[in-house]
């Protein structure tokens, strides 16, 4: 264990804090200074999210302004006085708040955490594209990709760049400030389940950094083998969690056990019939399908009760702590949690004891167990989001299937999307409607198409959900109906050719279904 201890300091806090020292002394202040260049694990400030986030401000993104650290006020003010000085600016302001609006939700902290997931996937300034195909964004961000050629010319004209330069230091000292905090809870976390510091095998940990969000949110998410936690301090330093490090361990604590059950997915695989059990509890719906995710947020909430507080916090406020997960639907963190009292004992590493504990699990007992348990109401949601490549091209595929003559593969991946919240939920109601039409359910499609459009902001899904009910009423002979959604549909598909051409038509005669082939 010495030897681990000396060896995990010296590569990850010596080098750091050399770093840091040589950085102080010749007085450069860039994120890099804050860094060891050779570890997977990077503390940074983004000028990408900074862009996106100043945005969102200018357009009227004002959760708790008032408890925000002073330099967000600060960025917003010289973002109004380039405004009141520039006429183009306020075009460029103008014309990107209207887009910005018009793709707005019912919940500023999703607003928040959308444009975040959109930040991690656009190229840096001046252009904000993505860096990849839209179909492979993640799903939250896929709706409102269009945001990027918005702010281009914002981020221009408004002089973006300069106000971001002008704050290097604040930014700079604001990564200063949780340097040794994060040295200090992955030293406490490797050494706590003997990890060797450097086994990462090509995934990274990526911790950002901006004063331009709600301090009280903290947005996490899983990539593939990338891991982000995006952090909006608190500005007063005596808060509960002025730096919202549990956040963060919570993030990296997946980092290090999402690969292990990847490792063991057969083992995993056994306990399947678990999640039978939790059908009854509140919990997220990926939680209920993917064992392997409840397994990990299992062992993730077993650790954190284990290590959390002094050596003089109370066992029973521990064991309390279980108590909480497993009624929340967490059933088998009190299996985890009783494995890592002998797993302290033991020299082996998380890594060597992970598949013996997986192995020595008693589905039986743990069923009968978790069948016994009466499941709270309610639980909190879980911070990580996690976003693989073949969930963010479900709706793609179901569309494909849809468009290939498989209405049956293409309601399952549309129900399953909506059922495991992926993607835009106006998109997966539409194809659930196209899916009716092609089965004559009427009325069952023109419900999707009202669902669809109440859900969504994307104008393609809402306009052609228009046209589809015009011509519902149409059969229906509902001619006044049919021409008032018409009209609606050229209204916000005026840009959309196909849209146009199909609702004019529809205003120019009531709409006939195809003849049947003889």
């Amino acid at each position: 264990m010495a030897n681990l201890r000396e060896g995990f300091l010296s590569r990850f806090l010596g080098f750091g804090l050399r770093i840091f020292a040589v950085c102080a002394l010749l007085g450069l202040l860039t994120p890099f200074c804050a860094a060891d260049i050779n570890s997977p694990i990077t503390l940074d400030t983004n000028e990408t999210l900074f862009a996106v986030l100043t945005a969102m401000n200018a357009c009227g993104y004002d959760v708790d302004l008032n408890g925000s650290d002073a330099q967000r006020l600060n960025i917003r003010a010289e973002v109004q006085r380039n405004l009141r000085n520039s006429d183009e600016a306020e075009a460029a302001r103008t014309a990107m708040c209207d887009w910005y609006l018009g793709h707005k939700g019912r919940d500023p902290e999703h607003d928040l955490s959308q444009y975040v997931s959109l930040a991690l996937y656009l190229q840096g300034p001046p252009h904000f594209l993505p860096r990849v195909k839209e179909d492979d964004l993640p799903p939250d961000a896929g709706p409102i990709a269009g945001f990027g050629a918005q702010l281009e010319k914002f981020y221009d004209k408004a002089g973006l760049h300069s106000i971001w330069e002008a704050h290097r230091a604040n930014y700079a000292a604001l990564v200063a400030r949780y340097h040794m905090p994060l040295a200090k809870m992955v030293f406490d976390t490797d050494i706590y389940l003997k990890l060797q510091s450097g086994g990462y095998l090509g995934r990274t940990f990526t911790i950002y950094l901006d004063f331009m969000g709600d301090p009280n949110e903290a947005n996490a998410r899983n990539y593939g083998a990338d891991y982000y936690v995006v952090i909006f301090p608190s500005p007063n330093p005596s808060s509960s969690q002025p730096l919202k490090m549990e956040q963060i361990r919570h993030t990296y604590l997946h980092y290090l056990l999402d690969p292990m059950a990847d490792k063991h997915f057969t083992a995993i695989k056994r306990l399947t019939p678990l999640l039978q059990a939790v059908k009854r509890a509140p919990l997220e719906e990926s939680f209920k399908t993917d064992i392997s995710l409840l397994v990990t947020e299992c062992w993730v909430r077993a650790i954190e009760i284990r290590t959390t507080g002094t050596k003089q916090t109370a066992e029973a406020m521990r064991l309390q702590a279980v108590d909480d997960a497993m009624k929340q639907g967490y059933i088998l963190t009190k299996y985890f949690y009783t494995s890592l009292l002998a797993f302290e004992k033991d020299p082996a590493g998380l890594r060597t004891a992970y598949p013996d504990i997986l192995d020595a699990i008693d589905l039986k007992q743990q069923e009968k167990a978790a069948n016994d348990i009466q499941f709270a109401r309610v639980t909190s949601p879980e911070l990580v989001q996690l976003s693989r490549l073949e969930d963010r091209r479900m709706l793609v595929t179901a569309e494909k299937r849809l468009a290939a003559g498989d209405p049956k593969g293409a309601q399952e991946l549309a129900q399953q999307a909506l059922d495991k919240k992926i993607g835009d939920e106006g998109r997966a109601l539409f194809i659930l409607a196209q899916v009716a039409v092609a089965n004559k359910n009427r009325e069952g499609a023109a419900e999707n198409f009202q669902k669809a459009i109440q859900a969504t902001k994307d104008p393609k899904v809402v306009a052609w959900s228009h046209v589809y009910l015009g011509r519902i009423l149409d059969m229906k002979e509902d001619r006044e109906g049919a021409m008032s959604e018409y009209r609606s549909a050229l209204t916000v598909g005026s840009g959309l050719p196909e849209v146009k051409a199909a609702a004019e038509r529809g205003l120019q005669q009531a709409y006939e279904p195809p003849a049947k082939p003889q």
